[in-house]
């Protein structure tokens, strides 16, 4: 998870790497943090979903001064429910792990709620794409992934949209979520997502010569995360060998 990585500098726009797709686009949601003590992320803040093919991110509609953007990779995402109470909405809540270089320093407990409705099938789409992004996950830690310095394209939504919600197998509720992000909001990297999706990533090797944007952004961006398999798992080092006299 990341904190303020996502999101273009007028703070209206999200970035996304080459290669990563728009599965579902929701407003009107709110995303809390129980028992947070970090005061950057103590009140709830309102904004948009979007689920793409390697994550999902928040962008806020500009009533925080503190919390922009974030982004949870399917990788950092733990123990994700979605809870049906009896009074009061229905919503989404879990754990995050920080990515290095994140602005977080700790796992974060979430919980997300749809005002507008769909919590149950965004959370049953969001529950399958991480499901199939482990399947393409590397056994090892990915190689180290530095901060993206090449160009920025604004592109149609053609460059970024799964037609229909639909990817490798994956189909996501369009039906529940006709919404896609407004035109010009969506802005791509010249690199490839530094984590794995739901499928293989297909990479836009030219975009359209109208669509290249200085937006001089350089803040911080997700770093490539830990590695995949637990620490107190790993094996120790070899045993030192004996001198041959």
């Amino acid at each position: 998870m990341s904190l303020n990585t996502s999101h273009t500098p007028d703070g209206k726009g999200v970035l996304i790497y080459n290669g990563e797709m728009i599965l579902l686009y929701c407003k009107g949601v709110v995303i809390q943090f129980p028992g947070e003590k970090d005061d950057l992320l103590k009140k709830s803040v309102t904004g948009s979903m979007y689920l793409t093919s390697h994550r999902t991110i928040f962008i806020s509609e500009g009533n925080s001064d503190k919390v922009k953007s974030l982004s949870m990779p399917f990788h950092c995402m733990n123990e994700v429910k979605i809870e049906l109470p009896l009074f009061g909405a229905n919503y989404l809540k879990g754990y995050a792990t920080p990515q290095p270089g994140g602005n977080l320093h700790s796992d974060i407990c979430w919980k997300i709620t749809f005002n507008k409705g769909g919590c149950t099938d965004y959370g049953r789409a969001l529950l399958k794409a991480a499901d199939m992004a482990r399947a393409f996950r590397p056994y090892d830690a990915p190689p180290p992934y530095q901060q993206p310095q090449g160009n920025v394209f604004a592109p149609p939504p053609e460059y970024y949209m799964a037609p229909n919600g639909n990817m490798c197998g994956f189909q996501a509720p369009r039906d529940v979520f006709p919404d896609v992000p407004p035109s010009g909001s969506v802005y791509i990297f010249e690199e490839p997502p530094p984590y794995s999706g739901i499928g293989e990533t297909t990479t836009i090797s030219q975009f359209p010569s109208d669509s290249n944007t200085n937006l001089n952004y350089r803040g911080p961006t997700p770093s490539a995360p830990p590695n995949y398999e637990n620490v107190k798992n790993e094996a120790g080092p070899l045993p030192s060998k004996s001198k041959i006299e």
